[in-house]
């Protein structure tokens, strides 16, 4: 599979749409089951207000309930944010919380204001968060499945591993976009071609939303409508089949 890094243009474009809007427009390209690729409804927005967000996956595990065993790798921010020095840009923080039930926060001011100095967008975890206030401020979004008051045992274990989050598979560098209806994996291969569709679909959308606006509106005329867009959405779809990779 194609991993070269999209264009910053791309990346800007796809920040523009919420996360619904991109689903949309991948269910064009029909390269995977419509209800696969997003996360489920344990994971939320802890800032929903905040725009969205798009970058590739630092993924890593966290555990809380005991000690570092010995042998058991800790690491800290500090080496995680060096280990991720020469990745790409932007990135989000993927962490997979091995605690279950979860007994600490994996995140709290200190961790995300490092990530952020450090070119870091976002933090996703499985687990739990702290410093809601004070993270707030820092406007730096973040999805997690709950708040927990202390940081617990916390350390890092595994980094660019596979990780499981909210029943979405990610693989390290996966691109992700995320606001505060979810987050959702753009596949790369086709990343550039949904960005450019994106535009196009909120249009055919908007035919049915501009209709109901009239005030002279009718059953007749909003089935119109809906055939409208739903002519136009068919030749987004035709589009989209010709802008896959041959080779993907």
């Amino acid at each position: 599979m194609p991993t070269t890094p999209l264009q910053d243009s791309d990346l800007a474009t796809l920040a523009k749409f919420d996360s619904p809007t991109i689903a949309n427009v991948i269910e064009l390209f029909e390269c995977r089951a419509y209800n696969a690729g997003y996360t489920n409804e344990t994971i939320r927005a802890v800032y929903p207000q905040l725009p969205p967000v798009v970058g590739y996956a630092a993924t890593m595990t966290f555990r809380a309930s005991q000690p570092a065993g010995r042998g058991e790798p800790f690491n800290k921010i500090g080496q995680v944010i060096e280990q991720y020095a020469d990745a790409q840009r932007p990135l989000i923080a993927v962490i997979k919380d091995l605690d279950e039930p979860h007994v600490a926060a994996t995140y709290g001011e200190i961790v995300v204001t490092c990530l952020k100095t450090f070119g870091f967008v976002g933090l996703m975890t499985d687990g739990a968060g702290r410093d809601y206030e004070q993270v707030q401020r820092l406007k730096f979004p973040c999805w997690t499945s709950s708040m927990i008051v202390s940081h617990g045992y916390n350390h890092l274990l595994d980094l660019n591993i596979p990780v499981l989050l909210g029943g979405l598979s990610l693989e390290p560098k996966d691109l992700l976009h995320a606001d505060g209806n979810g987050i959702i994996h753009i596949p790369l291969p086709i990343a550039s071609a949904v960005a450019e569709l994106c535009a196009p679909f909120v249009a055919a959308e908007e035919v049915i939303l501009q209709y109901t606006r009239d005030p002279g509106l009718t059953m007749a005329g909003l089935q119109e409508a809906i055939d409208k867009k739903n002519e136009l959405v068919a030749g987004l779809m035709k589009q989209a089949k010709k802008m896959i990779p041959e080779s993907w």
